[in-house]
């Protein structure tokens, strides 16, 4: 056994847990997020993108919340934390739960974390834990066409119109200062680093700005500077934005607990 391996094993179940929250977690708020645009896209054809983004976003969460789920053995399911949870329990980016604004500024927060998720999959089909490996090299082909898409978008908006360039750069000077999280460690990532689950948040941020600075420069964007927020996901500190959010998604399951349909 390889001292990754072994690591892994001494770490888990605790460990696998909470990194499988955070990064399930911010699949599953941002698919909400995307799902709150299906009939509003500004084309039938963004309006399916969106959505089928927002599917295969779910499906990841689907597969690490159960994973989750089994691994704190109190008998709780993929929907219970997915619907029972208070915000403070959500391990989520704080991008990922920012609101949609106009279809620009959704565009930028999906490419920043396309950008990111990219770099994460492609890391994490070298996990330690065969079930984060299974993930990724699932993920990543999805993220591959995600990233295509919100790419594409990014380019079509920051080179098109007068308009469409403001907004877009609204979007992006809104939005950068939650960028900073993607690659500050939780104490979940440092875990998970240590244990050969997951990389070291720290070593993807080079790859990830050089893809994003190449689509800013065809866009014609300015990248925004960095700056501290104190919004941080990962450490269970949220914006209201999440209250709001979970209330609504959360509805069904709280008014009618355990209902059958």
């Amino acid at each position: 056994m390889s001292a990754s391996a072994a690591a892994a094993r001494v770490a888990a179940p605790d460990v696998l847990r909470r990194y499988a929250l955070c990064v399930g977690d911010t699949s599953l708020i941002l698919a909400q997020r995307l799902g709150e645009w299906v009939g509003h896209a500004p084309a039938l054809e963004e309006d399916l993108a969106l959505a089928n983004i927002g599917l295969d976003l779910l499906g990841q969460a689907r597969y690490l919340l159960t994973y989750a789920a089994q691994l704190e053995g109190r008998g709780r399911s993929e929907d219970d934390l997915a619907f029972l949870r208070d915000p403070q329990d959500f391990l989520n980016l704080s991008l990922g739960e920012q609101p949609n604004g106009d279809f620009g500024q959704t565009i930028v927060r999906q490419f920043l974390v396309d950008a990111w998720q990219l770099q994460l999959f492609e890391h994490l089909q070298s996990s330690s834990e065969p079930r984060f490996a299974e993930l990724a090299a699932k993920a990543l082909k999805e993220t591959r066409y995600h990233y295509r898409f919100s790419a594409g978008w990014m380019v079509r908006l920051g080179d098109g119109t007068e308009e469409s360039h403001k907004r877009v750069q609204a979007g992006l000077d809104e939005l950068w200062k939650f960028t900073g999280e993607l690659f500050a460690p939780g104490a979940a990532d440092e875990a998970a680093a240590r244990a050969g689950i997951a990389p070291d948040p720290t070593t993807l941020r080079s790859a990830w700005l050089a893809s994003v600075e190449t689509v800013l420069h065809e866009a014609t964007l300015k990248r925004p500077p960095d700056v501290s927020y104190r919004w941080f996901g990962k450490r269970q500190q949220h914006s209201d934005h999440l209250s709001h959010l979970l209330a609504e998604m959360q509805f069904m399951q709280r008014a009618y607990p355990g209902a059958q349909w």
